[in-house]
């Protein structure tokens, strides 16, 4: 059964998925090597790529930046108190959830300033290279815009969730895949209010927020990003299990509905294929992140 097949009966006139499964395997359908704009799962690159230099010592996540209190690990977080798109402050670091692409923004400027090159080529450089991620560039601002393809994002995803990245150390992606600053109320842009609005490093996590874009059977520490352009990519480390969709329409109330239940029929492929290696070789199994990374961060990570 192809698993991916109702993409094809989707409102949308180009669209391609990806999924990768507990074994590794990846199933493809529609335009996956078609240049697609994506949006804000653009957040994610800068983010990966915030974590390489922070690995280089070139940042620190505990460094001022932005508002007067808030450091890098608060503006990756969307919670160093910026408004969405401007440098209006709606509140102090730490308090609320506030999705923020000016924090971004001001990221990407600290990078460039810090790296001594363009935040582009630091992308290019520190994430899409060594990934052979050749057909993605950053070509705006680094909150919302990169272009790239489903099978480059596939090459960055199956990165992440592999027991040893290659592009961060286990213990980077670990981080950026935790919730930082626990407990912040907030908007989920297109998803209303949260009491608990869970988010790492650049990524959002599921958690508990609902209603939700991510499949109804998603574990809490999924983790991901969508974009108004249509696109999005999470990563389930419980259930081994990861998505890429990208599309020429942007997000609406056709999307929601289909993504979670595109979603929930992977993770029923992922369900047998797990099935099926632990009949044949449980010892040989890819579970992909480490078991035992929590969902929520330690007190010594609360504040990065």
């Amino acid at each position: 059964m192809d698993h991916l097949a109702n993409v094809s009966e989707w409102p949308v006139e180009r669209v391609g998925a990806a999924a990768v499964l507990p074994d590794g395997s990846v199933l493809r359908v529609g335009a996956t090597t078609d240049r697609f704009a994506l949006a804000s799962v653009t957040k994610v690159l800068v983010a990966v790529a915030v974590m390489v230099a922070v690995e280089e010592e070139t940042l620190r996540l505990d460094e001022p930046a932005g508002p007067p209190g808030a450091t890098v690990g608060h503006l990756l977080a969307h919670a160093s108190g910026l408004a969405a798109d401007s440098d209006q402050v709606i509140g102090p670091p730490g308090t609320r959830r506030i999705y923020s692409n000016r924090g971004f923004e001001v990221l990407g400027a600290i990078l460039t300033d810090r790296a001594g090159m363009d935040v582009s080529a630091y992308l290019h450089a520190a994430v899409f290279e060594p990934l052979g991620m050749e057909d993605t560039t950053l070509e705006g601002s680094p909150a919302h815009g990169a272009v790239g393809t489903v099978d480059d994002l596939i090459r960055l995803v199956e990165d992440l969730r592999s027991p040893q990245p290659t592009v961060v150390a286990a213990s980077s992606r670990d981080l950026l895949a935790s919730v930082a600053y626990p407990g912040l109320p907030g908007v989920l842009p297109g998803f209303g209010q949260h009491a608990d609005n869970t988010w790492g490093l650049g990524v959002e996590i599921r958690g508990a927020k609902s209603p939700h874009w991510t499949p109804d059977g998603a574990s809490p520490r999924t983790f991901g990003h969508f974009g108004r352009s249509g696109s999005l990519v999470w990563i389930d480390p419980d259930h081994g299990a990861a998505l890429v969709v990208l599309g020429d329409r942007d997000f609406g109330d056709w999307a929601p509905a289909r993504w979670r239940a595109l979603g929930d029929e992977v993770l029923r492929a992922a369900a047998a294929v797990t099935d099926d290696l632990a009949d044949v070789a449980p010892d040989r199994q890819h579970r992909g992140m480490a078991a035992d990374v929590e969902g929520v961060v330690d007190e010594s990570r609360k504040s990065p």
